[in-house]
């Protein structure tokens, strides 16, 4: 499996990329708001910054296989640009996903609080080369009366996925430096690339992110099994990206997401366990819908039903001598 982080320039490196061929790319830019880069410029005039990006998402189309995706993710307010970059270069238009975040809204003095950000998702071609319908099973709204027996499917409105903010709920995910400062401010959550590999691509396929800041994509795409490439032009960058994808991180760790599509039709397909994984999901899978048919409330007791329950597995395949859940 191909899981590789190359420092360059990555307009330079995809004119000379003519080997290469995608099947999901991961756009995340420099927003160019001014913030503080080791290598770019980030105050660009309006016309140079939008004319770049029509670049790179030409030349990302360029190798792009046949139905292959893009998720092109920006600011609101750039919302008619991104969608004009993509269209003017080649790329199918198929939602403008709306990733509302967790945390309060930016205050504005004359207009509405912005609240999300916006991810376009494009195809080369009218027709997705894969297209997985993820289903999920979010807490039931006050005006919700009953469980849903198959979960919902996911919409273009993305609100159960938390972005890492500055305080107590980044937790661990975050890359810092030695001073205890984030490596990057706009690190991407494992959560919401685990929902875009999986929803635009199958085992085996090629991930590309021309702008890997931080290297999540390539995280999330190798605990996937899915090739994967990331360009990054800072020195310092790559080497914390070097260092993420061989150590795997437990906070990188995205099993604990999988129950999330429990609903999914094809997710062993497009998510398959490895076998140290097999005992522990199995068994969660299998016995949260059992929980919720007998409606037990309390958390203490689901848990030590499922302890119960994985302890009993583990010592019938023991005595058995099979491996479990092969």
């Amino acid at each position: 499996m191909r899981c590789e982080i190359i420092q360059a320039d990555c307009e330079q490196f995809l004119k000379q990329a003519s080997s290469e061929s995608f099947d999901l790319t991961f756009l995340d830019p420099p927003f160019n708001q001014g913030k503080e880069y080791n290598i770019h410029n980030d105050e660009m005039s309006e016309s140079d910054y939008w004319n770049w990006m029509k670049r790179v998402c030409k030349l990302i189309y360029d190798c792009t296989s046949d139905g292959g995706a893009v998720y092109f993710m920006q600011r609101e307010k750039n919302a008619q640009y991104v969608l004009e970059s993509l269209q003017s270069t080649g790329w199918t238009f198929q939602n403008l996903i709306i990733w509302k975040k967790k945390t309060s809204a930016v205050p504005c003095d004359a207009r509405f609080g912005k609240h999300y950000q916006i991810i376009a998702f494009a195809t080369k071609g009218k027709i997705p080369r894969i297209f997985n319908k993820l289903r999920i099973d979010p807490p039931l709204l006050v005006t919700e009366k009953y469980e849903r027996p198959k979960g919902l499917y996911v919409t273009d409105v993305w609100d159960d996925i938390r972005e890492l903010t500055s305080g107590y709920f980044a937790g661990d995910e975050p890359l810092r430096l030695n001073n205890g400062e984030r490596l990057h401010k706009q690190q991407s959550p494992v959560q919401l690339l685990t929902r875009i590999i999986l929803s635009s691509s199958n085992v085996g396929d090629m991930v590309f992110d021309p702008f890997a800041g931080t290297g999540t994509t390539l995280a999330v795409a190798k605990r996937l099994q899915r090739d994967s490439l990331g360009i990054e032009i800072d020195p310092v960058n790559v080497s914390f990206i070097k260092d993420r994808l061989y150590k795997e991180r437990e906070s990188d760790n995205i099993l604990k997401y999988r129950c999330d599509y429990f609903f999914t039709d094809n997710l062993d397909d497009i998510w398959p366990l490895n076998a140290s994984d097999k005992i522990d999901k199995k068994l969660e899978e299998k016995y949260r819908l059992k929980l919720k048919k007998y409606e037990i409330k309390n958390a203490q007791t689901q848990l030590a039903l499922l302890e119960k329950q994985k302890e009993y597995l583990i010592n019938k395949t023991k005595t058995k001598g099979e491996a479990p859940y092969s």
